[in-house]
């Protein structure tokens, strides 16, 4: 019997006014996991209600109880392992681990955002007039447009809200049609659990079919000031001019084409440990994956032949199953899309090492190419499956030109045993993320986390985040009269 969600709207769950509902579909078995509301216009304007309601007193709120609450629901997110991998698995295909690692480290988000809650935030400002103090003080814009994922769907739900919540700020989520209740709902049940006040954060569920009027009107509504996405660069592209026409700031955090560099000075059994990993966690469906593997040409023969095998190893299939580590995509439509783009690309003289061949419903199997021409459609698109290409250079100069040549500038991994080598590499590489004897996926609560080019602006994580949803004001204060001129 399918789970049945609603909206969650002033704290309550309440139906959309229309009384439709949308399938969440578990993409292993292609059986319906639960049923949502579907949200219209008319629910979204009684998200923003609720929120811009709230607003006033939850920004007022003491700081030490609004860290209390952030805390509170880190420590119940916790408990709660077993919960979100048996939900992420039915409804986006998450393996045991990756779903435990999504609590680990949306945990972790929440106890920073609470210690940013009482961190010192503004600045003293020298005044040009004297006797004056001039101040720089960041304080909540209001509510919050937040555009949550399904492919780290807790890490991502609470990325959506956590910063926002800590500068004092409401928040109106839009979840993903793939896994509303993980990156949304499920999110929204722990902090009510932790005692966030009615209106604070409201969840908008929706059809895939209202997808784009749902997001346009969330945006567009005036008491709305400030948006975040994380999603592809296609959809991000409409999210950022809907969010530019109505002069709001986002934060976007959008597709990658990253690429893990093996220098001629890696430890190559350490290489291809670190690249499998770039490349299959989570089936490849991660923004910072590995889609291209550059090794140069001096360790390119053992490299290869030690990924191939170990990727030929990888057990693909039932997320359950706690020996596979490539699961499912999110729908059979995903699978089939990374199969089109391997047939592409063979077709046009790439040769396949291990994997390729027709996926097995929502399941492909790991692969790896090789010989990959400029003009197969891989060459330049997110691959955001379990595929990766490997090319080789000669020189640094190469490697640079060759992980610079994408739209995309989101993450890179340099594997090195040399830290000064890979640093200099590191510089002339374009993207928001780079990791030196290391792969490209990787994420700190801490950290600024976001991308260049293609790949977004704005910056989620540490001071930055709370900077991103924060308005800064000068004030100033006068300790003796002024003089005027007339």
């Amino acid at each position: 019997m399918p789970i049945t969600r609603e909206l969650f709207i002033g704290g309550k769950d309440v139906p959309a006014a229309s009384g439709r509902r949308a399938e969440d579909v578990n993409p292993y078995t292609g059986e319906v996991y639960a049923t949502v509301a579907a949200a219209g216009p008319e629910d979204v304007r009684r998200a923003v209600d609720a929120a811009d309601a709230a607003f006033p007193e939850w920004a007022a709120l003491a700081p030490f109880a609004r860290r209390a609450i952030l805390l509170k629901a880190a420590d119940l997110l916790d408990g709660k392992g077993d919960q979100v991998a048996e939900l992420m698995a039915h409804e986006a295909g998450g393996t045991r681990p990756w779903a435990h690692f999504n609590v680990y480290l949306a945990a972790n988000m929440l106890r920073e955002a609470a210690a940013a809650v009482t961190a010192p935030r503004g600045e003293v400002l020298t005044a040009q007039e004297q006797g004056a103090l001039g101040l720089a003080v960041r304080e909540p814009v209001g509510v919050v447009a937040a555009f949550a994922p399904w492919n780290a769907p807790v890490i991502l739900g609470v990325r959506a809200v956590a910063a926002p919540l800590a500068a004092g700020n409401t928040v109106v989520v839009k979840t993903s049609e793939d896994a509303p209740i993980a990156c949304g709902l499920f999110v929204a049940d722990v902090l009510r659990e932790a005692g966030l006040p009615d209106g604070v954060l409201n969840v908008v569920t929706n059809a895939r079919e209202d997808a784009a009027e749902i997001a346009e009107a969330l945006i567009a509504d005036p008491r709305v000031r400030a948006v975040n996405f994380t999603g592809s660069t296609g959809v991000g592209r409409i999210i950022g001019e809907h969010a530019a026409r109505h002069l709001k700031p986002a934060v976007l955090e959008l597709g990658g084409k990253n690429s893990v560099i093996v220098l001629a000075d890696a430890d190559v059994d350490y290489a291809v440990d670190a690249v499998t990993f770039s490349v299959f966690m989570n089936a490849g469906q991660i923004c910072m994956s590995g889609d291209r593997i550059l090794v140069h040409e001096s360790l390119a023969e053992e490299f290869t032949r030690k990924l191939t095998a170990k990727t030929a190893s990888l057990q693909a299939g039932d997320p359950n199953d706690p020996h596979t580590v490539v699961g499912p995509l999110v729908a059979a439509s995903a699978a089939q899309r990374v199969a089109g783009l391997v047939e592409d690309a063979v077709a046009k003289g790439a040769k396949v090492l291990t994997g390729g061949g027709k996926p097995d419903g929502a399941v492909h199997p790991a692969t790896v190419l090789t010989d990959v021409p400029k003009d197969a459609e891989i060459y330049h698109a997110e691959a955001f499956g379990p595929v990766c290409v490997v090319e080789t250079f000669s020189d640094d100069d190469t490697a640079v030109t060759v992980a610079n040549d994408t739209e995309n500038g989101l993450t890179c991994g340099i594997i090195t045993e040399n830290a000064t080598h890979g640093l200099a590499v590191a510089r002339r590489i374009r993207t928001g993320i780079v990791h030196i004897n290391d792969q490209s996926v990787a994420d700190e609560p801490q950290a600024p986390f976001g991308g260049f080019k293609a790949s977004g602006y704005g910056r989620f994580g540490g001071r930055w985040g709370i900077e991103a949803f924060s308005n800064t004001r000068w004030v100033t204060i006068a300790t003796q009269q002024a003089h005027y001129p007339f």
